[in-house]
This record gives C-alpha cells, sequence and structure tokens, in this order.
C-alpha cells in the first residue's frame, strides 16, 4: 500500500502515544466550511482527551493517515470528491481520485499504519429488510478482518440492530457496552436490543481487546457508548420517520448507496435540523471516550509489551 502517514501521526506512534483513527466520508460528504469545523472540532475534542486524532483519506493514489489542515481543506473543497468503502479504495487510489473514506476503507489505512484505536458515531450493518435485498455494510466484513478496537455509538439507525448484532456473533466480533446494557440506536440512546457484555471500566476492555488478539481471532472489537440521554432524540418518534423515509425511498428507487444519505436527509428535514445537531452531539461523545480509552489502551500495550 502506497501509505503517507502524517510526521504527527507518525511520532506519536513511534512514541507509544496514544492515537484515535478517523473515517473522512462526513467530509466530502459535507458543505464547506461547515464540514471542516466539525473536523476540527473532533479533532480538537480527542487532543483535550489526551490522544491524537488520524483521519484516514484517499488522496494522489495514496493512503494519507492523518490530515493536516491544507489537506483536509482540500479534500472539504472538492466538487469531485467521493465517498468510497473497501471495495471502492483501489479504484480511487488508481485513478488518482480525492475520496473521503467510509468505516471500511479508513479501517485499513489506519491498521496498516498501526493504529489500535479508531472511533466513529454510527457504524454500518444489515439493514432492515436484508432478508431479501441481501443489504449489509461492507463495514461488518472489514471488522472480521481487521485488529482495531471501534469506538463507536451503534450501527445508524435505519439499520437493523438485531440483525447487525447477528451478523457480528456470526463473524466472531465481540461487542462491549460501555457503563450500558443496551446496543445505542445512534441518535437514540438505545436500539432495544442489549450487548453482548457490559464493563464500567476501561482498563478491563483494554486488556479484554488485548486478550481477544492474543489468544482467539485478529478482528475488531466493537466498544459502544450510548448518546448523552439529553442530546437524544425520542427513538419512537425516529423509529417512525425511518419507516415513513424507507417507504418513501423504495417508491423514488432509492437504494444501495443512495439509501442513507437519503433517508438521514428525510429525518433532518422532518426534524427540522436537530438531527444535525444530535449527529453533532453523538460524534463528539464518540470521539472523546475512544480517546480517553486510547489513552487507557497505551498503557495497557506498553505494560504488556514490558511483561512480554
Amino acid at each position: 500500500m502506497n501509505l503517507v502517514i502524517s510526521p504527527e501521526v507518525g511520532e506519536a506512534i513511534g512514541g507509544g502515544r496514544p492515537v484515535v483513527g478517523l473515517e473522512s466520508s462526513n467530509i466530502v460528504g459535507g458543505s464547506y466550511p461547515a464540514n471542516v469545523l466539525l473536523a476540527e472540532e473532533l479533532d480538537a475534542t480527542i487532543r483535550d482527551h489526551g490522544a491524537i486524532p488520524a483521519r484516514v483519506a484517499a488522496l494522489d493514489g495514496q493512503v494519507h493517515v492523518g490530515l493536516d489542515k491544507a489537506l483536509l481543506d482540500r479534500l472539504a473543497r472538492d466538487p469531485s470528491g467521493a465517498k468510497v468503502s473497501n471495495r471502492g479504495l483501489a479504484v480511487a487510489l488508481q485513478r488518482m481520485q480525492a475520496a473521503g473514506t467510509t468505516v471500511s476503507a479508513s479501517l485499513i489505512g489506519a491498521a496498516a499504519a498501526g493504529l489500535r484505536v479508531f472511533a466513529v458515531a454510527g457504524i454500518g450493518g444489515v439493514h432492515r429488510g436484508a432478508e431479501t435485498s441481501f443489504d449489509i455494510s461492507t463495514d461488518l466484513t472489514q471488522f472480521a478482518e481487521t485488529p482495531i478496537a471501534v469506538v463507536c455509538a451503534g450501527a445508524k439507525s435505519l439499520l437493523d440492530p438485531r440483525l447487525t448484532l447477528e451478523y457480528l456473533e456470526t463473524r466472531g466480533v465481540p461487542v462491549i457496552g460501555y457503563k450500558s446494557d443496551d446496543f445505542p440506536g445512534y441518535l437514540t440512546v438505545s436500539s432495544g436490543e442489549p450487548v453482548p457484555h457490559r464493563s464500567d471500566d476501561l482498563r478491563e476492555i483494554a486488556e479484554i481487546v488485548h486478550r481477544h488478539w492474543a489468544d482467539v481471532a485478529r478482528t475488531s472489537v466493537l466498544i459502544t457508548t450510548p448518546i448523552p440521554t439529553e442530546a437524544a432524540l425520542d427513538s419512537a418518534l425516529l423509529d417512525d420517520l425511518i419507516r415513513e423515509a424507507l417507504d418513501t425511498a423504495q417508491a423514488q428507487g432509492a437504494t444501495g448507496a443512495d439509501l442513507t444519505p437519503f433517508v438521514l436527509g428525510a429525518v433532518a428535514e422532518a426534524t427540522e435540523g436537530r438531527s444535525t445537531e444530535v449527529n453533532r452531539a453523538v460524534l463528539l461523545s464518540t470521539v472523546a471516550l475512544a480517546a480517553d480509552y486510547a489513552v487507557t489502551e497505551a498503557d495497557v500495550f506498553d505494560r504488556s509489551r514490558l511483561n512480554a
């Protein structure tokens, strides 16, 4: 892989300092300059909690891990910028495209750079009606192949949380709820499904993650944290809005990669923009926990090497 690690991120990795990987698809999916301002706010939150942000993107045939201000601004302004998952990453690289990487593509770059922690608000998962559509996000298949701890607020709200958890179980990907027994609903506190495991101790979680990698399998481990209650949307209201949006999407022929932005856009319109603010809140709370975990994990990792 033609990998470019920013000097700051490279120094942090080499020095054993905590680093948090991030996707960049929300950069090309947003409007300028709001997309840059949000990215900078997320980076500042990670730094405030003691870690270094490492956003992944594809530029000039290279996978970048860590974007400086100039590269971030370039990606945010590029009108031809595309979102790419793992299946489209090679195409974007070969064609020298500027591309924001989704979770699945970002994990490839993050793992290649040696990152052990990644943050995203809502993961992709199994779509409602997947029994007939077979619509399953490549995030889930990449989790099964990438040894990285992924801190998230559950699966995106338009997905089927029960089937998503079933798929993760099938692929042997552990899911640990931090201080919560419920699998979060991304924009809501709970999806209505329980998490397989709970821990209230970040050090214990880090030790479990390293035990999983050493003794069980080199897969991701999901660490879930719900959005703060005061910032969340009402789950019943959101479910009604999503069902209506899905019906409209079906009538208008929005499927595949077009489905998620269509539904989220409809929800934003129906909530008069409140879902956008809720999305910001869940992003900030997720990256804050990811940075806290990364700080703890770096100490656990360092001690494990000393005792090896």
